[in-house]
């Protein structure tokens, strides 16, 4: 047989090299290995497309695991809650508080310590009555129910509320465009960054369902991980011996 001549066989190389790296699609048979084997597939989807995709499966979900840092005009929170559309159960803290959340359907319950219940006048001094100081002592570490006609039950509840703290806290700002493949708890995930990553990077994973993973809000204003999407958890009022049932308006706190 007569060997081909060497020339033949470099332009063909050349050739084969420029055709890999250009079809895209033909990366296996190229001889690399494909990104979206064994995936859910978005990878090969546009960065707008895998964010819809992302809320969609999230709209779907019945329950979620929500954790990190949420930095607002308030300051900065840290949330550890568990969501259903029917409940939640956790803790949100705060530099001055720490205060723990239960809904059970339209119930609310808040509990924390005596400190949580006490609050100073706006010149620092303490100008508590001593009925004040009662009513914190009795509220400290009970789960006191919330009367629905309290100013601050909406805003209390709203850290319960599934849908609502998600299409709050997920929100994304300027164009869209995809990230690095990364991973979050061991998860595959791809990136969908906004404006570069300045208006938000969210995410999602590769594998299953593409739920959204992590989310790092625009400006720097926290970092949220998303866990346990549709694992359901029970959700029970606490007893009467754990409960007060607080019939007029909650004192103010020192969170106020």
């Amino acid at each position: 047989m007569t060997p081909l001549p060497i020339a033949g066989r470099a332009r063909r190389a050349a050739l084969a090299a420029a055709l890999c790296a250009v079809v895209t699609s033909a990366a296996t048979a190229c001889g690399g290995p494909d990104p979206d084997e064994g995936t859910n597939g978005i990878g090969k989807l546009g960065a707008a497309e895998i964010e819809r995709k992302a809320r969609a499966a999230a709209d779907a979900a019945s329950a979620v695991r929500l954790s990190g840092t949420l930095v607002s005009k308030g300051g900065t929170y840290k949330l550890n809650m568990r969501l259903k559309q029917d409940g939640a159960s956790g803790s949100v803290a705060s530099k001055e508080n720490t205060f723990e959340l239960l809904r059970v359907g339209d119930a609310l319950y808040l509990k924390a310590d005596a400190g949580f219940w006490t609050h100073a006048g706006e010149d620092g001094d303490d100008k508590q009555t001593e009925a004040d100081q009662e009513a914190a002592r009795k509220l400290g570490d009970k789960y006191v129910k919330v009367p629905r006609n309290d100013p601050s039950y909406a805003q209390f509840r709203g850290f319960t509320e599934m849908d609502v703290i998600l299409d709050g806290l997920l929100g994304m700002h300027g164009e869209l465009s995809k990230g690095d493949r990364t991973r979050v708890g061991g998860v595959k995930t791809i990136e969908v960054r906004a404006a570069e990553g300045a208006g938000g990077v969210l995410d999602v994973s590769l594998i299953g369902d593409p739920y959204p993973l992590r989310f790092a809000r625009a400006g720097g204003a926290g970092v949220l991980v998303l866990a346990d999407w549709d694992k359901d958890f029970a959700l029970a009022e606490p007893s009467k011996g754990e409960t007060l049932d607080y019939s007029g308006q909650l004192p103010e706190t020192s969170g106020d």
